[in-house]
């Protein structure tokens, strides 16, 4: 199966801007999800509209906890949070999305597949900016969520080109990746780093 590349806006672009990022860097990426908790749903759509109008595939994109904007928008799904409407509720009323669930540890990752999850996400696993308190959980917890169930597993937080392979060798069906990416100077060479590591 090959591995896959999620890139998670930053919540420090504007929609505009991200759209052009987006547009050059698309091709090298597996899925694009727009995580902006502060954007209402019309600055959600309005962000969708400049993604599609950029030349970003609508399979592509994946929408953070607004099931009713993914629905509206025809994207491919939506990322669910511990917060977000329950996975089950969410598959039986909209049974063609496709369902991401972020989750923290094995009790979580083994009742969010049996209630319908496609993938899960799961970090941080080394140390990231964002999250300077938090302990990273590490590869030997990633290895293990990987081992107990039988959807994907993307790997989120410190994601570097050099630690990529050492993720994907866990059995993680991908990683995830924000600023790394999208605040690098050089957006399109820094996706290629990266794209790189992932398909050797």
């Amino acid at each position: 199966m090959c591995k896959e590349l999620h890139v998670i806006s930053t919540g420090k672009q504007s929609a505009q801007t991200l759209a052009l990022i987006m547009k050059q860097i698309h091709p090298y990426i597996d899925y694009i999800h727009v995580r902006e908790r502060s954007w209402t749903a019309i600055e959600l759509m309005l962000a969708i509209e400049a993604l599609l109008n950029n030349g970003v595939p609508p399979s592509k994109i994946i929408i953070n906890d607004r099931i009713d904007v993914a629905q509206a928008m025809k994207v491919s799904g939506v990322q669910l949070a511990y917060h977000s409407m329950l996975v089950q509720t969410v598959r039986q009323t909209f049974p063609k999305l496709m369902i991401g669930r972020s989750i923290h540890g094995i009790d979580e990752a083994k009742q969010a597949e049996q209630d319908g999850a496609d993938r899960l996400m799961y970090g941080h696993i080394f140390p990231t900016s964002s999250k300077p308190n938090l302990k990273p959980r590490g590869l030997g917890n990633l290895q293990q969520i990987v081992h107990e169930v039988n959807i994907p597993v993307i790997a989120i937080g410190g994601m570097t080109p050099e630690n990529v392979s050492s993720v994907l060798q866990t059995g993680a069906a991908g990683v995830a990746v924000l600023s790394g990416i999208l605040l690098a100077e050089d957006p399109v060479t820094q996706v290629k780093r990266y794209r790189k590591q992932i398909d050797s």
